[in-house]
């Protein structure tokens, strides 16, 4: 059975938000690319146990699509003001790349309203790897207007090798998702900017909420480089390294990354 998708009006913005189960809320963050899809597995993994919250971030999905500048700290006070919406208090937040970097500024703002952080695939800063592979998808995607031909030339950044060539159909089952996007490309640019600009690694000393950090071994975009800033400034964090997996190592290793989940929000409740 298909699950109740809701709307919230938070400030200007229409947000489209998925709200199941009971118990200790998780709010689930998708990233640069996709929407709240991203965590459907993950949201019939959970939602016997805890209240999951997904939702498309603005620009995303089924919510607003303005062409406007936009910062992850924006963002952050989106999910912040759903929280207030659906008057939860404070939840444990789950990010995953750009969704962790949005997730970092709610951890820094509202620092009561945090129970802990899972950053998967994400950064405090991008290195020069990761911003010259956004940029390209970046101007992919401006130059041909066109969603089919971003994912053609964008797929390969988001897994690794041994993948790629060994799971062509998983791999086209991806490319078919990223390139079925409907959302405003100038939307897409907007937030690949935002992630470009998000720089939280001055502030990571300051996160004092027990944070798991989750990172493929071989992704391009959130570097290994990426991760021991996060790791290194993230006082007493956990940091687990799934080898020979990229960017999307929640869908390449994803029985260890949904156990990897469980077990932490399970020892943190």
């Amino acid at each position: 059975m298909q699950e109740q998708l809701n709307t919230a009006k938070i400030g200007n913005y229409d947000i489209n938000y998925l709200d199941v189960g009971e118990g200790t809320p998780v709010v689930l963050i998708h990233g640069l690319a996709g929407d709240y899809s991203a965590w459907t597995s993950q949201i019939q993994l959970l939602k016997d146990h805890y209240r999951v919250i997904a939702f498309d971030n603005r620009g995303a999905g089924k919510s607003a699509q303005v062409d406007e500048a936009i910062s992850t700290q924006d963002l952050a006070k989106d999910t912040l003001g759903l929280m207030d919406y659906l008057n939860i208090e404070s939840a444990h937040i789950v990010g995953r790349s750009m969704g962790g970097a949005v997730a970092q500024h709610m951890a820094l703002m509202s620092p009561k309203r945090v129970k802990s952080l899972v950053l998967c695939a994400s950064f405090a800063i991008l290195d020069p790897l990761g911003r010259r592979v956004l940029l390209n998808m970046r101007e992919a995607l401006e130059w041909r207007m066109n969603w089919a031909d971003h994912a053609r030339h964008s797929v390969q950044n988001f897994v690794s090798a041994d993948f790629f060539n060994h799971k062509q159909e998983q791999v086209q089952k991806i490319e078919a998702l990223i390139g079925g996007e409907t959302r405003l490309p100038a939307c897409y640019s907007r937030q690949n900017e935002a992630c470009q600009n998000h720089d939280t690694s001055s502030q990571l000393r300051f996160i004092t909420q027990p944070t798991l950090i989750m990172a493929g071994q071989n992704d391009p975009i959130c570097s290994l480089t990426a991760t021991k800033i996060l790791s290194d400034g993230i006082a007493d964090s956990k940091t687990i390294i799934f080898d020979n997996a990229s960017h999307f190592f929640l869908m390449e290793q994803a029985d260890k990354f949904n156990q990897s989940l469980k077990d932490w929000l399970n020892t943190q409740a």
